[in-house]
C-alpha cells in the first residue's frame, strides 16, 4: 500500500484538506503526505486547532507522525490499528473542539469498540460547525446510516475564553447508504439564541428581528442562557426540511448590533429555504465522507462550493469511489458510487 501525498494549498488551500485526510487514513490504514498545509490562509501551516486533530488523530490510530508542530506546513502521516476507548484532548484555545471531533469520527467507527470522547475549547466557532449543527443536522443522519454518535455540551465555548465542553459516544458503524433527494414539502422553522454573561437586552432583540424577519409564532423562538466560561451569544435557525434539519448559524461579535446578527441568521434562512433542497452547503461538505465510507448514497443541494468539490477529491484518493456532481433542474445532485461502477 503506497503512500499517498496530497497538495494542502489544493483548492481554498485551508484545513479541511488536512483534516479529511487524517479522517481517511485512519478508516482505511492509509499513509500519507501532505505539504504546503494550509497555504492558502494568511498564516500558513498548522494552527493550535489542527496540531490538536493531528495529536487526537495519532492516539486514536496509534500512528507515527512527522511534522506535528506549530507553524508545520508539512505533515507525514502512519497509522497502526485504531484503537477503542476514552479520549480526552484540549485544544488550548477556543479553536472548534467540532473539528476535532469529526476529524477522528471515522476512525472511531472503524474501531472494534464503543468509544467515548471529552473536547475542551470552542464549541461555537467562526468557520466551523456549531455544537448544535452537529447535534441536530449531522448525528441524526449519521444514526440513520448506521454510525452511532451522541452528543452533549455541558459548558458552551466561545472565541475568545473558549473553554467549552463536548462530549461523545461513538460505535462501530454498520454502514448503509442513504439518498436525500425528496425537495422538502412543508419545512418548520424555529430557533435558538443562546447567550451567555451578555445583557439579557440583547436576546430579547434578536428574538423580535427573528419573529419578523421570518414570520415565526412566539413559542417557535427560545432564548437559553448557557454556561461559559466568558461571554459569548450564537443565534441559530432550524430548518426541519422533511427528511433532514438544517442548522443556520450566527455568532455575536463585537461591535455588530443583535438586529444585525439576527437579520444575517434570518437571510441565509430564507435562502435555504428559497433553494428547495434537503441539504445546504454546510450539511453537504459533512456527508461526502460518510457517504463515502458507506459506498454511495445521493443528495440534492445547492451548487457545490470549492470546498466541497475539493473534499471530494481528497476522499477519492483514499477510497474507491466516484463523486459526480451535476445540475439538475435548478438545484445540484451530489452522488457517490464505487469506482468501478463508473465510467
Amino acid at each position: 500500500m503506497g503512500i499517498i501525498t496530497l497538495d494542502g494549498s489544493m483548492g481554498e488551500g485551508g484545513g479541511q484538506v488536512l483534516r479529511s485526510a487524517l479522517g481517511l487514513s485512519l478508516a482505511t490504514g492509509q499513509s500519507f503526505v501532505i505539504e504546503r498545509i494550509r497555504a492558502g490562509r494568511e498564516k500558513p501551516g498548522l494552527k493550535r486547532q489542527h496540531l490538536t486533530a493531528v495529536l487526537a488523530a495519532a492516539e486514536v490510530g496509534g500512528a507515527s507522525v512527522e511534522g506535528a508542530e506549530l507553524g508545520s506546513q508539512r505533515l507525514a502521516f502512519k497509522p497502526r490499528t485504531v484503537r477503542a476507548g476514552n479520549y480526552r484532548f484540549s485544544i488550548g484555545t477556543a479553536g472548534s473542539t467540532t473539528l476535532v471531533l469529526q476529524t477522528i469520527l471515522p476512525g472511531l467507527w472503524a474501531a472494534d469498540g464503543p468509544s467515548t470522547v471529552e473536547l475542551q475549547g470552542g464549541t461555537h466557532n467562526p468557520l466551523a460547525p456549531s455544537f448544535d449543527f452537529l447535534q441536530r443536522a449531522f448525528a441524526p443522519l449519521m444514526r440513520r446510516m448506521g454510525a452511532e454518535l451522541e452528543l452533549l455540551c455541558p459548558v458552551a465555548g466561545f472565541y475568545p475564553a473558549g473553554g467549552g465542553q463536548l462530549h461523545a459516544k461513538v460505535a462501530p458503524a454498520r454502514w448503509q447508504t442513504i439518498e436525500l433527494l425528496q425537495v422538502p414539502q412543508r419545512p418548520i422553522v424555529h430557533a435558538r439564541i443562546v447567550l451567555s454573561r451578555i445583557p439579557a437586552n440583547v436576546g430579547d432583540r434578536e428574538l423580535f428581528t427573528l419573529r419578523r424577519a421570518l414570520d415565526l409564532r412566539a413559542d417557535a423562538v427560545r432564548i437559553d442562557e448557557v454556561q461559559s466560561p466568558g461571554p459569548g451569544n450564537a443565534v441559530m435557525v432550524m430548518l426541519e426540511l422533511g427528511a433532514t434539519t438544517e442548522v443556520v448559524t450566527e455568532l455575536g461579535e463585537r461591535n455588530v448590533t443583535a438586529e444585525t446578527v439576527a437579520e444575517r441568521a434570518a437571510q441565509e434562512a430564507k435562502d435555504l429555504l428559497a433553494a428547495n433542497v434537503p441539504v445546504g452547503p454546510h450539511l453537504a461538505d459533512q456527508l461526502l465522507l460518510p457517504m463515502a465510507l458507506a459506498g454511495g448514497g445521493a443528495f440534492r443541494t445547492v451548487a457545490p462550493s470549492l470546498h466541497t468539490r475539493t473534499n471530494a477529491e481528497v476522499i477519492e484518493r483514499f477510497l474507491p469511489v466516484k463523486f459526480t456532481l451535476r445540475e439538475d433542474g435548478g438545484s445540484w445532485v451530489v452522488e457517490v458510487a464505487p469506482a468501478t461502477d463508473r465510467a
